[in-house]
């Protein structure tokens, strides 16, 4: 029983990171139903950017905040410049166009800082928690912290601010939000902006525990596909929840399935899109659509 405790609440940890990219997938999509196939070479880009500026002297908190200000920024101008002029293109234009983002930021980040792997700071306490049988860590316990708190301001700025319901109006029908004075391609813009400073977060939250190096993101990138999926891909709630899901059936799968062990937990990540595809498109809480021919 103890064991399958620390597996679930091990599992919650990761959860916490998966869903904070996952969130970041879902935010780009509900603004311009695009898969972001970057998504998580951009979060490795700012986690670089953070781990310079510690280098350089400045507090944690300080590059954390230059970060997600650089990032926003960033997410901003990759719409404007690279996406922007695609975005009516077919499907397939853009998944190259996306594609062809991550190589770019890979390569740029591999020749600047080279493959060698670097420590990063974790802001939380190193002394793990006790309670009875079953250890915390400060770390995982963070991480699980901050997603909820990105879930929440989320929420309020979607569902209580001006821009925020501007933004899900942009997205859901851009030729009415046009005719009621709403500037689209600004809310494009912004939502991409928005997924980039959540990216980061997820990154720098990721760094402490894998390590810092070009490649650290692309296993967490399908991780975060197997939980938007799950939850569903319109549904930012959805993405958190199934975050925390995949969290948890990876572990107790490498636990108690004897040959996945640690080697095959990727795989199972994978099964899982397969299977919710296949049985449920949308989703556990995500919004079906139905299209009249």
């Amino acid at each position: 029983m103890d064991t399958l405790l620390q597996q679930v609440v091990s599992g919650l940890a990761t959860g916490g990171i998966y869903a904070s990219l996952a969130l970041a997938l879902v935010m780009i999509y509900q603004a311009t139903e695009i898969v972001n196939f970057a998504q998580g070479e951009m979060a490795m880009f700012s986690t670089y950017l953070a781990w310079s500026m510690l280098n350089a002297g400045l507090s944690y908190w300080t590059a954390f905040a230059a970060t997600l200000v650089i990032a926003f920024v960033g997410g901003l101008l990759i719409e404007r410049v690279i996406i922007r002029p695609v975005e009516q293109a077919p499907v397939l234009t853009v998944v190259i166009v996306c594609i062809g983002l991550l190589v770019i930021l890979n390569s740029l980040a591999g020749w600047i800082y080279s493959y060698v792997i670097q420590p990063f700071p974790s802001p939380f306490p190193g002394t793990p928690i006790r309670i009875g049988r079953v250890v915390f860590g400060p770390h995982d316990l963070g991480a699980i912290g901050v997603t909820l708190v990105l879930l929440g301001l989320l929420y309020v700025f979607f569902r209580h601010t001006s821009l925020g319901l501007a933004m899900r109006a942009a997205a859901q029908n851009p030729a009415s939000s046009r005719l009621s004075g709403i500037r689209v391609g600004r809310m494009l813009g912004l939502g991409w902006g928005l997924a980039a400073l959540v990216g980061a977060v997820a990154g720098m939250l990721v760094a402490p525990v894998i390590f810092l190096e070009p490649n650290m993101m692309s296993g967490i990138l399908i991780y975060a596909f197997a939980s938007a999926t799950l939850g569903g891909i319109t549904s930012p709630p959805g993405a958190v929840i199934g975050g925390f899901l995949v969290g948890i059936i990876e572990n107790l799968a490498g636990t108690y399935i004897p040959f996945i062990g640690t080697e095959l937990k990727l795989t199972v990540a994978l099964v899982i899109i397969i299977v919710v595809l296949l049985v449920r498109p949308s989703g556990l809480f995500g919004r079906a659509v139905v299209r009249r021919v």
